[in-house]
Order: C-alpha cells, then sequence, then structure tokens
C-alpha cells in the first residue's frame, strides 16, 4: 500500500491550519518566504497561482520527502488586487472603497508532492459588504485583526459583521478552498477520508 507523505502547510496564516485541523489532518507549519509582488500585466488569478506554486516549490525544496500544501489569497476590486493593508491607514481607506459593494476573493492552491510534480488552480467567490462609513472602518481597522489579511478584513473573525452576502465558497475567502483542496488530490491519486488521506483518487490529469 501506498505510504501517506507528512503534510507540510507553507503557510504562516492560523486561518489555514485551523481548516487543516478541522479536517483532522495531521501536518507541520513551514512557511515560505516568497515575496507577494504582483509582476506587471498579472491578473489576479494568474497572481495567485503564480504565488501558490512558487510558496510550495521553494518549502519542497527543503521538505522532499513530504506533501506541501501552499496557498495566496487576494481580494480583487474592479481588477485591481488589494493585498494585506500596510497599516491602519491603508486598512479604512481599503474598507471603505469596498464598503456597500460586491467584490471577488480569488484564493490560489498548489500541492507539492514528494515527486516534485505539482497541483495549482484557483477558486473565487463574491463577496458583498454592508454600507458602513468611516467611524466603523476605523474602529475595526484599530483591532488589529485586518492588518495581516487580504482586503483589509477576516471573514472569520469580527470583519464577518461587515459581510452582507456571500456567493461561493465560504472557505475560499478565508484562504483555503477545501473543494480545490479535494480536487487537486485526486487529481494526483488521493483520496481525502474524514481526517486522513488515502490511496484512491481518480488521477485525472489537469
Amino acid at each position: 500500500m501506498t505510504s501517506v507523505p507528512p503534510i507540510i502547510l507553507a503557510s504562516a496564516s492560523p486561518r489555514r491550519a485551523n481548516l487543516l485541523t478541522q479536517m483532522g489532518l495531521s501536518f507541520e507549519v513551514v512557511p515560505s518566504h516568497i515575496p507577494e509582488v504582483v509582476l506587471p500585466g498579472e491578473d489576479p488569478k494568474a497572481h495567485a497561482r503564480r504565488l501558490s506554486l512558487e510558496k510550495g516549490r521553494e518549502v519542497w525544496g527543503s521538505h522532499r520527502e513530504s506533501l506541501i500544501i501552499a496557498g495566496d489569497t487576494v481580494v480583487v476590486m474592479e481588477g485591481e488586487i488589494l493585498g494585506k493593508p500596510r497599516d491602519v491607514e491603508d486598512a479604512v481607506s481599503m474598507l471603505l472603497a469596498l464598503s456597500g459593494r460586491t467584490h471577488t476573493v480569488v484564493s490560489g492552491l498548489a500541492l507539492v508532492f514528494p515527486s516534485g510534480h505539482s497541483r495549482a488552480g484557483t477558486l473565487s467567490t463574491q463577496v458583498t459588504f454592508r454600507p458602513f462609513g468611516a467611524e466603523i472602518a476605523r474602529a475595526y481597522a484599530e483591532t488589529g485583526e485586518p492588518l495581516d489579511k487580504a482586503g483589509s478584513y477576516g471573514i472569520q473573525g469580527m470583519g464577518s459583521t461587515l459581510v452582507q452576502e456571500i456567493r461561493g465558497d465560504y472557505h475560499t475567502v478565508v484562504g483555503l478552498p477545501i473543494p480545490l483542496l479535494l480536487e487537486l488530490l485526486d487529481s494526483e491519486g488521493w483520496a481525502y477520508e474524514f481526517g486522513r488521506l488515502v490511496p484512491g483518487g481518480s488521477g485525472r490529469k489537469k
């Protein structure tokens, strides 16, 4: 029987780690150090996919016996990528730009297997914020919660109170698109079985 490789999460994000823990998977956290820079002319999906692959491959370079899970999440408003805010003032500005409007959250995900082979993709979800003013935006920004999050909010925390509607996968907004994770595992011949990985995916080439 094919042995299951150790799993490494190539991210310092506690949100991604929490989702893997909720799935019952055992894993080690080894953050990557790839700069999250948007290349000239790079669209949001290509950006999220590229960074996910780069992060995963960097960590795989020193953990070649492991299955590496890496991701990148961006918020997109009218084609513009909103990354993590520089400071509280930047967070307030981003939040006010999102107030009362619909934006897209794009999460890239990459798996790098012990063989060095990789699978990657993206999933997108539409999020609509309720209308709010500068007082609410500043009060939220000053909690510190938005300062390490794309688009300056965390949907799994206090930022959930800003959300009016979600159209798509909730976990994509958190930062780990579970439907995509299962699809990528399946395409390489692995299946998730409630707390563990087992050989048995379709092995469909994507």
